[in-house]
């Protein structure tokens, strides 16, 4: 189990995973005044990791983020070639079994999950959902080929197409947004609830990791989730799309406006 404790008021349990127990407190530390009373807690508490994951997880975080980054040959040296290439990457041919879920404003979203997991499974078995970025959705390489390597681990995987992406149906004239996280609470609260004995996980990239990312800071005291993986993020979405309008930016620009533009026309 875990306790998030943040300050003296709130006090909430997570299970974090069902064979390793792990605790991890909040430890809030008090400052004094010049008159000797004591403050409020300070606003940025820090963590104490307790139960054995520093000494599971921590050093091999440490280790790693101080090796040199090493560039994938030919490819990795520059950015614009490394898109450009990932583009012409294979399409694993994944054979997948779709559920559409209406969620509280009417609205839809396209749950594609692998087909025939749901016999060849046991219902304890990780679940890791996919949320691929703006105008994404599960006919794409990035997230087949995540699936498919989720798979091969033994996982049960589900991509996760917003509002009108992955085709699905468009039901309402709302949109999605990096400002709305209503339709990821959902998603997360449904597949948790089919499969209420597996733990389960979300890998996200682009505008899906923004979304990822504001939900797991609104919901960090109740979070169902007990690891998530946020890719390629763009915390900050105005210097993001300023960027956009640079250069050979433009070129991504254009190609993202004219998919945009097809989901509005739906």
């Amino acid at each position: 189990m875990a306790k998030l404790a943040l300050g003296s008021t709130i006090t909430t349990s997570l299970s974090l995973h069902r064979y390793h127990p792990v605790t991890a407190c909040h430890v809030a530390t008090p400052s004094t005044t010049t008159s000797g009373m004591v403050s409020s807690p300070d606003h940025h508490p820090s963590l104490e990791v307790i139960g054995g994951a520093r000494d599971r997880f921590l050093p091999a975080l440490h280790s790693t983020l101080r090796q040199p980054y090493q560039p994938f040959p030919l490819v990795g040296w520059n950015r614009y070639v490394e898109t450009i290439f990932a583009s012409f990457r294979n399409v694993p041919d994944v054979r997948l079994r779709r559920e559409c879920l209406r969620v509280e404003d009417g609205g839809t979203v396209a749950l594609d999950w692998v087909s025939g997991d749901q016999y060849s499974l046991p219902p304890d078995a990780p679940i890791l959902i996919v949320l691929p970025g703006l105008t994404g959705g599960s006919q794409d390489s990035y997230p087949r080929h995540m699936i498919t390597k989720a798979r091969s681990k033994g996982w049960r995987a589900v991509v996760f197409n917003s509002r009108g992406c992955g085709e699905s149906p468009v039901t309402t004239p709302q949109f999605y947004s990096a400002s709305s996280v209503g339709d990821m609470r959902e998603v997360v609260a449904h597949v948790g609830s089919r499969y209420p004995e597996a733990n389960l996980y979300v890998v996200s990239w682009s505008l899906g990791a923004n979304i990822l990312v504001r939900y797991l800071g609104d919901e960090s005291h109740a979070c169902p989730l007990p690891g998530a993986v946020s890719l390629c993020n763009p915390f900050n979405l105005v210097d993001a799309f300023e960027e956009f309008t640079k250069g050979f930016n433009r070129v991504y620009d254009q190609a993202l406006a004219r998919s945009i533009r097809e989901i509005f026309k739906k």
